[in-house]
Order: structure tokens, then C-alpha cells, then sequence
């Protein structure tokens, strides 16, 4: 009888000292690298005149961090910044720029007692529900952009929340002012929401543009405003890898033309070169790129 009371305390032990850790997925140097890699071939795909690039770990300590050439300097220690308050915050730094100008200022103080650089560029790098790291861009073209490299990276090796995990965190709103804004930021736009799976952006063209291939990305386009002739298949001429999964080139031969105008949804799945030949301005529209395997 005493062998076995002896033997059930041990299991109740055993038991209770598990209860007390937990298993962690941690992010490597080798899963940095390749977050600011993608980080940065986003960046010089999308034009950004600069981009600084700092990767951090769960506890917001650098990882990593690199820079294009002719960025400013001080994008340095501003990305490292986001992304601590990324972490810190276990949430994308737009979502507190924002509540800071909307009049919550009491929040400006933090810096004083933690990490805390309240500025839109920062985002979590997820697997599952567990934040591994953060990442942050300073010195894109907006700071717009710089959330969308700062996403672009993350995605490279996040993974989908896991089954039966809260929805919570998963629910997306943006007010009709942040939209506006995006259909406004950059070159041709900017993102809206940014998930593993798909991301929903606000874009504007304001003339043709180069063919395109995504090896990985299905687009869904709903025209707001304009009309475009777009032209898919054929091939593209002087194709060329501008990031990964991602080809470009000056037009496309042969293909078939569409004429899309305000209203139309339009589907290109991935893989299927595609070419914006002509656009009568002003052209607005959303797309949906939904990630093959995410």
C-alpha cells in the first residue's frame, strides 16, 4: 500500500510540474533571414524608395536586420522599434498609431516605461496563435507601404491559426477613412488586411502596366470606378523573377483581352500570366489574393 501511494504522488507530481511549462515555437536566425528576405524583395518589387528591416524575437529582442540602399538612416532604429511594440503589444502598430490620433494621447507616455514606438510599419509573426517574433519597416514610400513589407515578410513563415482556435483575432474591420487612405497610399495603392490566407487590397491604376504572373496568388478584382483592357495567357515578354513566386515583364503575346469596367468582378487564378494593356482613368478597384496552400 505504501509502494503505491508513493507511486500515485509521483504521478500527481509529474502531472502538476508539466501543468507548469509550456511548449514554445521559437523563431531561428534561418526563419529571420528569410522574413526580412522576403521583406526586402517586396520592397524592391513594389518600388519602395527605401526600407529598413528589423526582426525581432518573442521577447522583442533583435534577430536580425538589414537595409536597401539610400534609405535614412535612422530607419535603422525605427523598424527596430516597431517591431518591439509589435511584440510587446501582440498586435499590428497601425491599429495604436491610430487610436493615439484618434485622441487616446494618455498612451504617449508609455515610452518612458517600455519599449514603445507607436507608429504604423510593425506587425507580429504568428504560428498558429502563438506570436514567435515581430517585424518592422521604416523608410518605404508611405507608411502604408511600410506595413505592407512589414506583412510581406511575416508571411513567410507564419502559419494558419490552428484548428479550433479562437476567431477572435481573426475578424478584420477598417473604417471607411483607413480605405480611403489606402486607395491613395503609394504607387498604386495600398493593403488593407493581410492574413496567411489572402490579403484584401485598395489599388488604383493610372495607366498600363507590366505582365504579371504569381505562381501562388489568385486574384479576384471588383472594379469601383474606370474601365481597363486586360489581357491573360500568352507570354510574357523578358520575364524575370522580381521576388518569389513573382514574374514580370514589358507585355504579353498573344492571350485573350477582357474589357472590365466599374462593377465587374474579374478571376485570375494563379499561375495565368495577365497584362493591364490599357486603363481609361480614374481606375479603382479591390482586390482579393487568395495564397495557394495557405
Amino acid at each position: 500500500m505504501r509502494i503505491l501511494i508513493s507511486v500515485m504522488l509521483s504521478m500527481v507530481a509529474a502531472v502538476a510540474a508539466a501543468s507548469d511549462v509550456a511548449t514554445q515555437s521559437t523563431l531561428t536566425l534561418d526563419g529571420a533571414r528569410r522574413v526580412a528576405d522576403a521583406a526586402l524583395a517586396y520592397a524592391r518589387a513594389h518600388d519602395a524608395p527605401g526600407a529598413a528591416v528589423a526582426v525581432v524575437d518573442a521577447g522583442g529582442h533583435p534577430m536580425y536586420l538589414a537595409r536597401l540602399d539610400g534609405t535614412f538612416a535612422a530607419g535603422a532604429e525605427i523598424s527596430i522599434g516597431k517591431a518591439r511594440t509589435a511584440v510587446m503589444f501582440r498586435r499590428a502598430t497601425r491599429g495604436i498609431e491610430d487610436t493615439i490620433n484618434k485622441g487616446r494621447t494618455a498612451m504617449t507616455p508609455v515610452a518612458a516605461v517600455t519599449w514603445f514606438t507607436p507608429l504604423q510599419g510593425g506587425v507580429p509573426i504568428m504560428v498558429g496563435q502563438q506570436i514567435v517574433g515581430g517585424i518592422g519597416v521604416s523608410g518605404a514610400s508611405s507608411a502604408q507601404q511600410d506595413e505592407e513589407v512589414a506583412a510581406a515578410g511575416a508571411e513567410a513563415v507564419q502559419s494558419p491559426p490552428e484548428q479550433g482556435a479562437t476567431a477572435r483575432d481573426q475578424v478584420t474591420y477598417v473604417p471607411a477613412d483607413a480605405v480611403a487612405r489606402a486607395f491613395k497610399a503609394g504607387a498604386t495603392g495600398g493593403t488593407l488586411v493581410s492574413e496567411p490566407a489572402f490579403r484584401v487590397e485598395a489599388s488604383r491604376r493610372d495607366g498600363a502596366g507590366e505582365a504579371e504572373l504569381h505562381t501562388r496568388d489568385t486574384d479576384i478584382f471588383y472594379v469601383l470606378e474606370g474601365s481597363a483592357t486586360v489581357v491573360t495567357g500568352g507570354e510574357i515578354v523578358g520575364a524575370h523573377e522580381v521576388a518569389p513566386g513573382e514574374i514580370r515583364g514589358s507585355a504579353l503575346e498573344g492571350g485573350k483581352s477582357y474589357h472590365i469596367a466599374k462593377g465587374d468582378v474579374f478571376t485570375i487564378q494563379n499561375g495565368v500570366p495577365h497584362w493591364f494593356k490599357s486603363v481609361a482613368t480614374p481606375f479603382r478597384y479591390y482586390v482579393i489574393k487568395s495564397v495557394s496552400g495557405s
